[in-house]
């Protein structure tokens, strides 16, 4: 059954289901889910933006056939889940997560089931999916549901592209995106990061596939088809349930390691990331003193409408094309992805409302392994000082009193509906989680930070955790006897405070010698007299140029056209492959109205879907040229990810408008 909206809920007995059509699919492309509970204790559930029960009922087992389905935009099968009853038949029915997905039937330990029922939408949280099981179970108990699944066009975590959205424009190609809730919109689950889950996939495709697994046994042909075997031995949360299909070709990047893109691309990813990713996985071994869990690191490199810089996807980051810009000046995003195989997927947030142990550890441990690489603490203050000025934007952009400056975020809203994970999407869970993580660090000292490190990501392997549990596990190692002389410094930490507390955190004293060159260039650019040269950066990193651009950026008052201008050509911003600079370099054009480059903007917005550059450039574009800004997103509505296309909306203030 197909939840349409305004409509009000349906209830099925299996005399109706049985007279539904049923779509047949080969019982070999299935998909095998194992879940792990973290607590065994009945409670309310803690997370707000699942409609499951899942403190009645633990999923244990998910097997899922899946067919990528290209003719028709679909994934369509079935999926089955072994539920373990949490309660002495307490619970006479299982409830879970969906969103968008058509359902044909539903079946109980094999046979239809008596009653179900999707209910009616509520956004964000989906149309729950109430299951019957009239004697409910006894503790310990295993309950198999078994639901017949497509997805929609209205699915949330796929986007489907033509041949001519891809690098060589032969086939059409297929990912996911299943964080923070859209897995819901796959097939039917116990969305939410609380519960963990090992993954065996045989997926159906015509074309090349890739998941969060790692691949085991030949690739079998059936007619035009080929199914494909994974399997992810770790648990993990829906959310990190990740599929790509399309003409992916691989090559070796590492000892662990390879990157994956179409074939027009694979050289050039190549040579970006085989000098580092082989160091990365060293440092990160070193740093958090836990052996990389996950068997491959590997990269793909998807077509440039995927949303974000980077997923953490196990065994398989999706990552931007936006990285690979032939200066290898942008792989620290691999860095950040890599770290969350530690802080993220071993170790998880119980809800988005703790986005920030995800994210803020990941930051202090890319940083931390790009100070190792290099080899001076120095880059680490550096990129803490660009994520600084990160921080600042989106604090002033929310506004310093606003909920979602806080470290946890409330996501259960004033009047009680959940809030929209990805609304509150910002850089705040990263940057000032990261200052969390290092004022916590600096309160002890690195060395013995550095055993809290491997000691966390030991006890919470494989679990999920919240702040308070992390506060916990905090205290409980520094009690040990030899830290006996920090007790006064554990006393002062005040956790209230850091956790609940809106805008920025106090700035910590940064080491500037790396950027003192980039402001004092930019200052320079305060005169209308000064005249620009090629040289004056022409030695400096990637990031350096950024953090002038930044710098120029914040000037209250804008640079004049004539310095834009020479600002694109004198220091070739406007020519640039790294999108990083463009995009920054734009921001500066569009505020001085700069005209000339507004269709370099437009151009940028039509070929890059990551929304670290999407968003404020439609937001800027906006304020200059209102018109064009709404022309070139409907001109590209559909080139952008749902999730992107969503949150523009928004910022060009159309989602009202649609309303």
């Amino acid at each position: 059954m197909r939840y349409i909206r305004g409509l009000t809920s349906r209830l099925i007995t299996p005399s109706l289901a049985a007279q539904r059509s049923t779509t047949s699919i080969s019982s070999s492309s299935f998909l095998t889910i194992r879940l792990f509970t973290t607590t065994g204790t009945m409670a309310a559930p803690r997370d707000p933006n699942t409609n499951s029960n899942y403190t009645a009922w633990r999923t244990q087992h998910t097997t899922t056939n899946l067919t990528v389905d290209f003719a028709t935009k679909r994934l369509r099968g079935s999926v089955t889940l072994d539920l373990v009853s949490q309660t002495d038949r307490s619970s006479n029915e299982i409830i879970l997560d969906t969103s968008f997905v058509d359902i044909s039937s539903v079946k109980v330990n094999g046979s239809p089931a008596k009653q179900w029922e999707l209910k009616a939408r509520k956004e964000p949280n989906g149309a729950p999916l109430h299951v019957s099981v009239p004697d409910g179970a006894d503790k310990g108990a295993t309950v198999s549901v078994e639901v017949e699944v497509a997805t929609t066009d209205k699915c949330t975590a796929l986007q489907w592209l033509t041949p001519e959205q891809t690098g060589n424009k032969k086939a059409p190609f297929m990912f996911s995106q299943c964080q923070a809730i859209h897995a819901r919109s796959v097939f039917p689950c116990q969305d939410t990061p609380d519960v963990k889950a090992t993954v065996s996939f045989h997926i159906r495709s015509p074309y090349a596939v890739i998941a969060s697994g790692v691949q085991v046994g030949d690739v079998k042909t059936e007619g035009d088809d080929k199914v494909y075997h994974f399997e992810q031995k770790v648990p993990i949360p829906s959310y990190l349930f990740a599929l790509a299909s399309g003409d992916i070709v691989t090559a070796r990047i590492g000892k662990r390691s390879v990157v994956a893109s179409g074939p027009n691309e694979i050289e050039a990813c190549k040579w970006e990331f085989e000098e580092d990713m082989d160091r990365f996985m060293e440092a990160a071994e070193s740093i958090t003193g836990v052996p990389y869990q996950w068997g491959e690191y590997n990269v793909l490199i998807l077509p440039p409408s995927f949303p974000y810089g980077g997923m953490e996807n196990p065994v398989f980051t999706f990552a931007t094309p936006t990285i690979v810009s032939g200066d290898r000046q942008n792989v620290d995003v691999v860095a950040h992805e890599l770290s969350h195989s530690w802080s993220g997927n071993l170790v998880t947030n119980g809800t988005w409302e703790n986005m920030f142990l995800n994210e803020g550890w990941t930051m202090y441990l890319e940083r931390r392994i790009i100070e190792k690489v290099h080899g001076s603490s120095a880059h680490f203050h550096f990129s803490a000082i660009i994520g600084w000025k990160a921080l600042e934007e989106s604090v002033k952009g929310y506004g310093a009193d606003h909920e979602f400056t806080k470290l946890h975020i409330n996501h259960r809203g004033k009047d009680g509906t959940p809030i929209d994970p990805d609304d509150a999407f910002s850089t705040v869970p990263y940057e000032k989680g990261f200052h969390f993580v290092w004022y916590l660090e600096r309160l002890v000292g690195r060395e013995a930070f550095d055993k809290f490190i491997t000691f966390y990501f030991t006890k919470w392997s494989g679990k999920s955790l919240d702040k308070d549990e992390f506060k916990d596990t905090y205290l409980e190692f520094f009690s040990r006897p030899e830290y006996a002389s920090l007790k006064d410094k554990l006393a002062s930490i005040d956790w209230e405070g850091m956790f609940h507390t809106p805008g920025l955190p106090p700035k910590p004293e940064f080491d500037t010698s790396l950027v003192d060159v980039c402001y004092e260039l930019a200052e320079k650019w305060k005169s209308k007299d000064f005249k620009p040269q090629a040289s004056d950066l022409s030695s400096w990193t990637g990031n350096q140029k950024l953090v002038f651009l930044q710098a120029l950026q914040d000037f209250k008052e804008s640079l004049t056209c004539v310095q834009s201008e020479s600002l694109g050509k004198v220091y070739g911003f406007a020519d640039s492959k790294n999108v990083e600079l463009k995009a920054a370099y734009y921001l500066i054009s569009l505020k001085a109205r700069d005209e000339p480059t507004y269709a370099g903007v437009a151009n940028l917005l039509g070929g890059v879907g990551r929304m670290k550059f999407v968003r404020p450039l439609f937001k800027s574009l906006n304020k200059a040229d209102p018109k064009l800004a709404r022309s070139t997103f409907e001109r590209n509505r559909n080139f952008y990810h749902p999730i992107c296309r969503q949150m523009v909306e928004k910022d060009l203030g159309l989602a009202e408008t649609k309303a």
